[in-house]
């Protein structure tokens, strides 16, 4: 384990020790999960579980399924909604699987909602709270929310709950001062995330919508180490990048096309865990995109099945989705996920 990944990871600790209202030295050892968090996949509950309408698959205990996330859209771009699970076609590395779960919109929610609060979020935080706060008010019974302030720490403003109420007060208690620790933030998150799934025994779907307006500042964690948990953990991660004025008319002015690493990288992590990434040139746009995140998520199809591949060798499998007998249909999901590996322990004689 890197230098900076055992630091942040001591920072989780102390993230979970706030948030259950806790010190540090109070927390409780955790479990070891039996499949692997690289496995990126759901374990089911230990009594039969149903979950969704119309073909519905009953599971029991022991069956690891690769969950995916599913967006259905047609040749305009519209949402496609009333699929089944004979619809649908899943691959993995080229081999058809079946799939052995689904569920349509019914499946609860879990969000984790980013906001970046550092020092140049200043001016903006007004419309960005009001934005926030009605992102929070789209979620459903059954949903529950995470509020994460992101700035040289990450702190839990509302630990995941469904206290709609309280999330939004949460939102508008920030203040914008100092750096930008984004990829520390993200990476605590989803490493929270994955914590709550194994802990859950109810199928939900989980994602991360994550707001920030420039470059990180402050991280610990690098965008290599991010990118690989986030193939790990399977959650979508949708992002959302305040562009800068200047910096693109000056670009423009000097006759290039603007560019920007940190859109770049945020991009790609959306893409990779089958999410979007949105780049506004105004922070006013930020209501149209938190409205366009969930309706989306609302849309989503939760689709399962136990990988034909026995290997435990922890390699990178590509997994495609497609939709039968729908001319036109797109599908978006993520790109794979990691396979567990099995971890070997030193004999003692």
């Amino acid at each position: 384990m890197s230098r900076s990944i055992l630091l942040v990871a001591c920072a989780l600790v102390a993230i979970d020790a706030r948030a259950q209202g806790q010190t540090p030295a109070e927390t409780q050892p955790t479990q070891t999960s039996t499949a692997p968090a690289s496995a990126a996949t759901t374990s089911q509950t230990p009594s039969s579980t149903t979950v969704g309408g119309g073909g519905a698959a009953t599971f029991r205990s022991g069956v690891d399924l690769v969950a995916l996330n599913v967006v259905v859209t047609d040749s305009d771009k519209k949402y496609v909604s009333g699929l089944v699970p004979t619809d649908f076609a899943v691959y993995e590395d080229g081999v058809q699987q079946d799939v052995s779960f689904f569920g349509a919109s019914e499946v609860p929610l879990d969000l984790a909602i980013l906001l970046d609060t550092s020092a140049s979020m200043t001016g903006k935080i007004g419309i960005v709270q009001q934005a926030a706060s009605g992102f929070v008010a789209t979620l459903r019974a059954g949903d529950r929310a995470m509020i994460v302030d992101i700035k040289d720490a990450t702190k839990v403003l509302f630990p995941l709950g469904d206290d709609f109420g309280g999330a939004r007060a949460a939102v508008m208690t920030t203040v914008p001062q100092g750096g930008t620790a984004l990829y520390n933030g993200t990476y605590l998150t989803l490493k929270e995330l994955v914590k709550q799934r194994r802990a859950n025994i109810d199928v939900r779907r989980q994602a991360i919508v994550v707001l920030t307006d420039g470059d990180d500042t402050a991280s610990l964690i690098s965008y290599d180490d991010l990118m690989d948990l986030a193939k790990q953990s399977g959650i979508a991660i949708y992002t959302i990048t305040l562009r800068s004025k200047f910096l693109v008319t000056q670009a423009q002015q000097r006759g290039h096309s603007y560019f920007s690493q940190s859109e770049f990288g945020m991009k790609a992590l959306a893409q990779e865990t089958g999410a979007r990434s949105f780049f506004p040139s105004d922070v006013s746009e930020l209501h149209g995109i938190y409205s366009a995140i969930a309706e989306e998520l609302a849309t989503q199809y939760a689709l399962g099945y136990s990988s034909k591949n026995p290997k435990v060798d922890g390699a990178y499998r590509r997994v495609i989705v497609r939709v039968t007998d729908r001319p036109g249909a797109q599908t978006r999901t993520r790109a794979g996920y990691l396979a567990a590996r099995v971890t070997r322990t030193a004999r003692t004689n």
